[in-house]
């Protein structure tokens, strides 16, 4: 059981800077994100994409935001030793931050915490929880094969770590998919800049020969494909073809359904399912916290929900006004920390420190 005074649950740019303002008044913090790695929408949905109105900051893409913020919360989130003091370039776990953890429960304790528990077995005893979990977890679409369910070799998220070889290397590899996520993905696999990471074989996958990507990306992967650097299936997969192996079952073939209404096998080693990323309320709907239309109503003042310790800010609550912007959630992120850092330490000054003159925060700081 990881024990904490607050739980972050989303580690997108909110969550992120949720997690910094609590540090700063000296809070213990866990971040958990159902994600593999840290950004949220910004990441699943416009990586690469130009931001123009955080503040400070003419532009940046979601991608840069997201390193600028870890490594904001670096003091707080601090890099593992295993993965060294960069680690932040890579978007993925540092201490305190559990990515691909879906929060399931949330039970309250009898002296005022929470314990939550996660799809795979985290157990966290908080003293505060924050939702800062966006539109809801961010969750992959499938195909809708039963099989491929569990299956060890169905992948649905590139690595962000460059240095390590990925699980399809020198293998062959399908991508499923025709909009930008899967024409982005097999573009930047065949660019790898590693040879030795880069599958012998890859193949798109799509129910039909017409994509919905950006002109020059497609112009891309048609030149790929015209090439012979990258094969085109199309066909419906009807089901898949598992064994079993020592940790688990992996996928052997795809059944594909034709335009002829034949089917025909797809051998491939591993299946990376690009269809997009779906926002789920999931769990959290049944916590008993008060909703309006799949959000949470909070206080403006602290940005508290309806059950004691638990609050909520960014794009998952609600109130009179509310604006769904990163700036606005900034600002909810700051006003929750305060509310909770005078609940959690009645006995502590209440007075606003500043980071141009605290000593004290520049000690939190590390500065």
């Amino acid at each position: 059981m990881i024990h904490t005074d607050a739980l972050v649950i989303g580690a997108g740019p909110v969550g992120l800077f949720q997690a910094f303002q609590l540090g700063l008044l000296g809070l213990s913090v866990e971040v958990v994100d159902a994600l593999p790695f840290a950004g949220g929408q910004c990441m699943a949905l416009y990586p690469d994409k130009p931001i123009y109105d955080v503040p400070g900051v003419p532009v940046c893409t979601g991608r840069e935001l997201t390193r600028s913020l870890l490594q904001q919360a670096a003091p707080f989130l601090p890099p593992s030793e295993a993965q060294g003091p960069r680690a932040h370039q890579h978007l993925q776990h540092t201490q305190h931050l559990h990515l691909g953890q879906l929060v399931q429960s949330l039970t309250a304790t009898a002296d005022g915490a929470w314990t939550v528990t996660t799809d795979r077995g985290l157990v966290f005893q908080a003293q505060s929880v924050l939702i800062a979990a966006g539109a809801g977890a961010f969750l992959p679409r499938g195909l809708g094969v039963a099989e491929l369910d569990g299956a060890i070799n169905v992948h649905h998220h590139l690595t962000e770590d460059d240095s390590a070889a990925p699980p399809w290397a020198g293998q062959h590899l399908v991508v499923a998919g025709g909009g930008e996520e899967a024409l982005s993905a097999v573009l930047a696999i065949a660019q790898t800049a590693q040879p030795a990471h880069r599958p012998s074989r890859l193949t798109l996958l799509h129910r039909r020969d017409v994509f919905q990507a950006d002109a020059a990306l497609e112009a891309a992967v048609r030149e790929l494909i015209h090439q012979g650097s990258v094969q085109l299936e199309i066909g419906l997969p009807q089901s898949a073809e598992c064994h079993s192996v020592t940790e688990g079952n992996a996928v052997q073939a795809l059944s594909l359904l034709g335009a002829d209404g034949q089917t025909r096998s797809l051998p491939l080693d591993h299946l990376l399912v690009r269809l997009g990323l779906s926002p789920k309320l999931g769990p959290l709907s049944t916590w008993g916290m008060a909703l309006e239309r799949k959000q949470v109503s909070v206080s403006t003042a602290t940005f508290a929900t309806s059950l004691p310790r638990v609050h909520a800010v960014g794009d998952i609550n609600t109130y009179p006004g509310k604006k769904r912007l990163l700036l606005c959630g900034f600002h909810e992120a700051t006003l929750a920390a305060h509310a909770l850092a005078v609940e959690l330490r009645p006995d502590a000054p209440s007075h606003l420190l500043y980071t141009t003159t605290s000593p004290v925060l520049h000690q939190r700081l590390g500065v």
